[in-house]
Order: C-alpha cells, then structure tokens, then sequence
C-alpha cells in the first residue's frame, strides 16, 4: 500500500505562484510513477503531470506545459509541483496519483493511488 498526503493548496491571483507537494509513505516508491490530477466543479478529472519516480522523466499536459514543473525528492519520498503564471482556469481540486509501475499513462483509471486532494483557486 501507499499512502500520498498532498499539501500546499490555497488562494491566489491570477499571475501568482504556488507549489504543491505530495508526500509518499507506505512500500517503497523507486519503480513507480506519480502524477497529479485536477478537477473543476462540474468537469471530469484531468491530468497535469507525471513524473518517473527512478529517472525523473517528465510529462506535462499542454494546458501547463512551460509554466507547471514537477520534482521528487528522493529523499524524502515527496514529489513537488511548482505552479506559475497561474491562471483562473487552473482552479481546481488537485490529486496525486501513484501506480505500481513505470510506465507513463495520462488517464486516471490507471492509477492505483491517491491522495485526498487539495484545492486551488485563482483569482482573475
């Protein structure tokens, strides 16, 4: 089992910046992948990123691509979503995500774990 606690939500301006973080516990995290999801009222849950835990390749969505940027922490076993230049569009709440595999996949179905999520909210 893994346990993700997300953290770092809030309200802002539009412009601003936050960053989110989701920390991991439970069986070891070194050959999985973890993603972050967002869902707005009345629409369907979204990736946004995800992150190979052992090489720490990247993928965005092109909704936040060059302003969005996900890291890990190994250490810590805590993942790291810094969010700029955000836009109310980006309001949403935002979920992490793990799976018990390497391979990259965009759609929540995929994804055996989550978090409780966290809301962010932008102002225009």
């Amino acid at each position: 089992q893994v346990q993700l606690v997300e953290s770092g939500g809030g309200l802002v301006q539009a412009g601003d910046s936050l960053r989110l973080s989701c920390a991991a516990s439970g069986r070891t995290f070194s050959s999985n992948v973890m993603a972050w999801f967002r869902q707005a009222p009345g629409k369907g849950r979204e990736f946004v990123a995800a992150i190979r835990w052992s090489s720490g390749d990247t993928y965005y969505a092109d909704s936040v691509k060059g302003r969005f940027t996900f890291s890990r922490d190994n250490a810590k076993n805590t993942a790291y979503l810094e969010m700029n230049s955000l836009k109310p569009e980006d309001t949403a709440v935002y979920y992490c995500a793990a799976r018990n595999s390497p391979v990259v996949h965009f759609t929540r179905t995929n994804y055996n774990y989550w978090g409780q999520g966290t809301q962010v909210t932008v102002s225009s």
